[in-house]
């Protein structure tokens, strides 16, 4: 076993990085979840993910990872017989495909060959939640967010509250209703995860300080300059779409003969860094690059390095230059300004 020393570089596209004012927040005693004291925590986290929604409408908060909140999504507004249409971009996808068979929805899925990139980006990319007219919007904590795994989120509209309302369907610990009736009083009508709302007060608090729009700017930035280090590779992204590159990670192909898992663990071996695997139909074939939630521009060309050592090592056929193209990439920067504090104002 190879000892690494420094800190393990932690790539892959959730669960992400968590900040050291986070960890810090989350470290706190016990409390009763039913007194004044935790319904200041419950107003503020719940007012505060409406902002990152972008929503006025309620945004049910589960103790869960996402898959919770997806099996929230779906108990709410469809019963058993009920026509879904989905399309097939991924591994996440045919999950999702998966739990609606199992409440015998009718499914109609549209298949795909998987070149898009698609992750819980909330946190990291635009989202309009009202603007766009979604009816229910599907979120976790270990993304974006900087959290650890165990928070599940739900936006939801005006129609699809009324849906859930006259929907028939078996549900209570994912009943909207009633999450929804407890949160106006501050708390919930379950234990909640109170240290992980503590961390994403603190998450929030950090996004909101350095701006969402900077927020965006910077993982667009960290996207373009890994397409421009993997375009000098020579290796193909997994996203053919240029309209749909994902601003949180990059899905990076394999050359035919070489497998993506073995490059992985050859990166994890040599240099204490962790990439993310290809999913189901592209395991073996492609492997992930994050460059989401508390990342900045040494964080990116610590990885890039990695990867580029790495497939020397690995025998990966590919040309030198990418981490240098990244860095011309990062040079011309697009900066978004920073708000100023009412302490410059004054």
């Amino acid at each position: 076993m190879t000892l690494h020393t420094g800190r393990h570089f932690l790539q892959i596209p959730g669960p992400t990085n968590i900040p050291d004012r986070v960890l810090r927040a989350m470290d706190m005693p016990g409390m009763d979840h039913r007194g004044a004291e935790f319904a200041e925590l419950g107003f503020a986290v719940l007012t505060a993910m409406q902002r990152m929604f972008r929503t006025k409408q309620p945004v049910i908060i589960y103790p869960s990872s996402g898959t919770g909140a997806w099996e929230a999504a779906l108990v709410n507004t469809l019963s058993p017989g009920d026509k879904v249409l989905m399309a097939e971009t991924g591994q996440f996808a045919v999950l999702w495909h998966g739990i609606a068979d199992k409440f015998k929805l009718d499914v109609d899925f549209l298949p795909g060959d998987w070149r898009l990139d698609t992750i819980s980006g909330l946190g990291s990319m635009e989202y309009e939640h009202d603007a766009w007219g979604v009816d229910v919007s599907v979120a976790g904590s270990q993304k974006g967010l900087m959290l650890p795994p165990g928070l599940g989120f739900n936006a939801v509209s005006e129609k699809a509250l009324a849906v859930a309302k006259a929907s028939p369907s078996m549900r209570s610990y994912w009943d909207w209703q009633e999450v929804i009736a407890f949160n106006k009083l501050g708390t919930f009508p379950y234990t909640p995860a109170i240290n992980l709302l503590y961390g994403l007060r603190e998450a929030i608090a950090m996004l909101e300080e350095e701006g969402l729009d900077n927020v965006f700017a910077r993982h667009k930035r960290h996207s373009a300059a890994t397409r421009a280090a993997a375009k000098i590779w020579g290796l193909e992204t997994q996203c053919q779409d240029p309209q749909a590159h994902s601003p949180a990670l990059t899905g990076v192909r394999m050359p035919e003969g070489h497998d993506a898992d073995h490059f992985r663990k050859v990166v994890l071996e040599n240099f204490d860094m962790s990439l993310g695997t290809g999913l189901n139909k592209i395991k073996g074939k492609a492997f992930r690059i994050g460059h989401i939630g508390h990342f900045n521009d040494l964080m990116l060309m610590g990885t890039l390095s990695g990867v580029e050592m790495g497939l020397d090592l690995a025998k990966v056929p590919h040309r030198g230059g990418g981490v240098l193209a990244a860095m011309d990439v990062l040079k011309g920067r697009d900066v978004v300004p920073m708000p100023k504090s009412k302490a410059a104002v004054a």
